[in-house]
């Protein structure tokens, strides 16, 4: 009884194992795993059908032939294997191993194996058991990613590169483009842009509207240490009130009715450069507060927050308003005031600069033609005179829109220039008188030499400009010279004659005594 029980046990745990194996060489197939089992001191190779299937052989010919499967190692690979075997056969456990395989057919694949060494009671090893899968599709895979990584890396320093050409372009271009003129005091201004840029210094720009305010901070932000950080700009004007603070310091969630998320300011986004506070004069009065903690302390808080933010940020500051003014009237903290007027630079205006205007007119005429495809190489003499005369209230803002509105209207290879565009130029409403009816032509010629004589005699001879005889008879300069033509005008009898000695002291030189 008691052997019947024993076999029954036998047979019953014979089964067991027989199922675990089973179950076992179902879920290796199901991975595409196959073993191994090196036998040192005979050098016997046990492999399992899936091994043989992943070298590209035949079931059981991998048994017959085993000292090939090292000749199938890939030439590149066999060196750094046959270093690790070394490694395995020294004793040290647990390996993984990852190497190419050439097939029969000259398919190359990727193999990773796991090894366990045995070693006898001497410490030598005589077994070494493992498992080995085919991971070419993980390999190839994990190839094309680095690949693609290489490529975005190599994509990145290319957009850098153009990223550093283009910002290089666009302050050449726009961040300077009006900086242009050689006069006393557009010098002035340059040399202390010079002087500050190199600084951290709080810097206040003032000047009128048009004269280009923002373009010297950008230059100041170009030619300082933070010249590769962001420059971030901010109209006050154009933020209403009760917006600017979160504009500027950013928000938490929640902080007020539309505040779906977290929010970064603009003094976040200009961490490390240059924050452009345009209009600073228009700021209400609880955001100055803030701003003068920015200034004092060097850090902020979002509105709803109350974690104190680092503010790495230079200020330059730019108002076209009267500081002084505002803060006697109680519009503009003092405090404030002196906190930005570090380094105060003025922006002269228009002008105040009149000898830089032909160069301007000359440098917008280049660029507007260019954009315009148009080809316009010469500027007459007469409308550079009328635009120097002329007081230029919007500054280069204004004379920048006169002559790209002239580039447009051009056709020829002459700049077209109506005086009537300029703001404060001479009334322009001047017209004929009605002519009364004639029996022959002889009238209405004569009515035209009449009024085209009373112009000349009132611009004193001279045609062109904004007191010249065109502009008071609402015709282009052109055109009138035509008439003169046709009508046989003399246009020298209605010029003055100056003496000698008024006419060297009106060209800038004067009778020696």
């Amino acid at each position: 009884m008691h052997y019947r029980s024993f076999i029954e046990q036998t047979d019953a745990g014979i089964c067991r194992v027989r199922d675990s194996e089973e179950r076992l060489a179902f879920a290796l197939e199901a991975g595409q795993m196959g073993t191994f089992d090196w036998h040192i001191s005979t050098g016997r190779i046990l492999w399992s059908p899936t091994v043989e299937r992943l070298h590209g052989y035949d079931a059981g010919a991998l048994t017959t032939i085993a000292q090939s499967y090292w000749s199938q190692l890939h030439p590149e690979d066999r060196d750094r294997v046959q270093a690790q075997l070394q490694q395995i056969l020294a004793g040290t456990d647990g390996h993984r191993l990852e190497y190419r395989i050439v097939r029969p057919d000259g398919g190359i694949r990727w193999l990773e194996c796991f090894a366990k060494v045995f070693p006898n009671a001497s410490g030598h090893v005589v077994r070494v058991v493992g498992m080995c899968a085919d991971i070419t599709e993980r390999r190839e895979a994990e190839g094309a990613l680095e690949r693609a990584y290489e490529e975005i890396q190599l994509l990145k320093g290319q957009l850098q590169e153009e990223n550093i050409a283009l910002r290089e372009e666009v302050d050449t271009r726009s961040m300077f483009e009006e900086i242009v003129g050689t006069s006393p005091a557009l010098h002035t201004v340059l040399t202390n842009i010079a002087k500050v840029a190199p600084t951290d210094s709080t810097v206040l720009i003032t000047g009128e509207t048009g004269t280009g305010k923002e373009l010297v901070a950008r230059a100041i932000h170009r030619h300082s240490a933070r010249a590769g950080r962001p420059f971030v700009s901010v109209n006050c004007a154009a933020i209403p009130p009760s917006l600017i603070a979160s504009e500027l310091f950013g928000h938490e969630k929640g902080a007020f009715t539309g505040a779906v998320g977290r929010r970064e300011g603009r003094f976040e986004l200009a961490a490390g450069g240059t924050l452009f506070l345009d209009e600073v004069g228009e700021l209400p009065a609880e955001t100055q507060v803030a701003l003068l903690r920015v200034l004092q302390e060097r850090e902020f808080e979002r509105v709803g927050g109350n974690r104190p933010i680092r503010a790495d940020v230079r200020i330059i500051a730019a108002t076209n308003r009267d500081l002084h003014t505002a803060i006697l009237e109680k519009t503009f903290r003092d405090d404030l005031f002196y906190r930005l007027n570090v380094f105060p630079l003025e922006v002269p205006a228009l002008k105040d600069r009149r000898e830089d205007i032909p160069l301007l007119v000359e440098y917008f005429t280049h660029r507007f033609g260019h954009r315009a495809g148009k080809r316009i190489t010469s500027i007459p003499k007469a409308s550079l005179d009328a635009l120097q005369a002329h007081d230029w209230p919007g500054n280069i803002r204004e004379l920048q829109n006169v002559i790209e509105r002239a580039v447009i209207l051009s056709d020829g290879a002459e700049l077209s220039v109506d005086l009537r565009w300029l703001s404060s130029g001479p009334s322009v409403t001047l017209s004929p008188s009605p002519v009364p009816a004639a029996s022959n032509g002889r009238t209405l010629v004569d009515h035209e030499r009449s009024l085209i004589g009373a112009a000349l005699e009132e611009a004193k001879g001279r045609v062109s400009g904004p007191f010249g005889a065109a502009a008071k008879l609402g015709m282009p300069p052109s055109t009138l010279e035509s008439k003169i033509k046709v009508l046989k005008i003399e246009k020298s009898r209605f010029k003055p004659v100056p003496s000698r000695n008024h006419e060297l002291s009106s060209r800038g030189f004067h009778e020696p005594s």
